[in-house]
């Protein structure tokens, strides 16, 4: 595997970096796979006109073949291109948050292969918000886009940084450009549009309020629509470390942490609020305190619990966060997380 140097989250690339850059493009139109950074995680990234390298990205990921990808493109220029029909909230969500952290589902146009959607008739898109994919894409040339899932295997933690990468893919990708932490640290809002309706299907980088101020309109939330179409990150376990993880509200956790504890079960305990902050005295037991603002904690969470799943812990307990529209992609992520690990761990200990 090639590596390059840190191209850190500057507006203006070096030289040296444009040269990393060029080296990439050259890999990707070879048909080779290279991850790379946007501001929201590390992308896994593939020419879009290259089959082979499509299926490269699936057995890496060891993803399944109907689990569509999302497709990253340099401006919103290309939209059109790449779909064949652009209801006008579409453009006016991309003009609002392109180059951003939100994913358009809309219907595909005859470039899209089939083995990016899954099949299906639609296709999610979005413009990355991170010079360095951006400068990616614009050297691939016209009628190029990169296929870019989260750069880990299928329904392990996100990676927010190029070692999170080489930890978990290591010499199966091509390259990797390291540029720096990613400023978002969730994935992308994904947005489904269908006549004069707006669903959220994925909550992400782009809260609700931001999304319905844009367009003037109530924006549905996928959990209270009915949408047949599948997505990135939609599965109900996702997100998730090996270490099993469990969701508390705050007057439950420690009172729940300590009776694992009595049975010589390693706990840590993350928590964001003030309430029950000093844990009890127990050797079994660890706390962690992450940040009460919710884009602080969205930015930090994936790499805390890729750390704290190396740390030897049996099990995670995460307070719950708080029912507010601004932690509405936190929750989505730690209650996929969560999905049905405490129970496997705990039969088998």
């Amino acid at each position: 595997m090639e590596s390059t140097q840190d191209l850190s989250n500057n507006t203006t690339l070096t030289s040296t970096q444009q040269a990393q850059i060029m080296a990439a493009a050259d890999i990707l139109r070879a048909g080779g796979t290279v991850a790379f950074p946007t501001e929201t995680v590390y992308g896994l990234g593939a020419d879009i006109t290259n089959a082979s390298a499509i299926s490269k990205i699936y057995r890496i990921k060891q993803r399944p073949v109907d689990h569509p990808l999302i497709v990253h493109i340099s401006s919103l220029s290309q939209l059109a291109y790449w779909v064949q029909e652009i209801p006008e909230a579409a453009w006016t969500l991309a003009r609002h948050f392109w180059p951003g952290a939100l994913t358009l589902i809309l219907p595909r146009s005859r470039h899209v292969p089939d083995n990016v959607t899954g099949g299906q008739d639609t296709v999610g898109i979005r413009v990355p918000a991170h010079p360095v994919a951006l400068a990616l894409l614009d050297t691939l040339g016209p009628h190029r886009a990169l296929v870019a899932p989260s750069a880990n295997r299928f329904g392990r933690i996100s990676p927010t940084m190029a070692a999170h990468v080489q930890e978990e893919l290591g010499s199966d990708v091509d390259m990797i450009l390291d540029g720096g932490a990613c400023d978002v640290g969730l994935e992308s809002t994904i947005i489904r549009i269908c006549n004069d309706s707006v669903t959220v299907l994925r909550p992400g980088g782009i809260p609700l309020s931001a999304l319905e101020s844009a367009l003037d309109q109530p924006v549905t939330l996928a959990h209270k629509a009915i949408s047949a179409i599948r997505t990135s990150g939609a599965l109900p376990s996702h997100y998730a470390p090996d270490t099993p993880l469990s969701l508390y509200p705050a007057e439950q956790i420690w009172q729940s942490a300590l009776k694992l504890a009595h049975e010589n079960y390693r706990i840590l305990v993350l928590t964001w609020s003030d309430t029950n902050k000093i844990p009890p005295i127990n050797p079994f037991i660890e706390h962690y305190s992450m940040p009460s603002d919710p884009i602080a904690y969205g930015r930090q969470l994936y790499a805390q619990l890729r750390q704290l799943d190396h740390s030897g812990f049996d099990h995670i307990f995460v307070e719950m966060p708080p029912d507010q529209p601004v932690w509405l992609a936190i929750t989505d992520r730690l209650e996929r997380a969560s999905y049905n690990q405490f129970d496997k761990k705990h039969e088998h200990k």
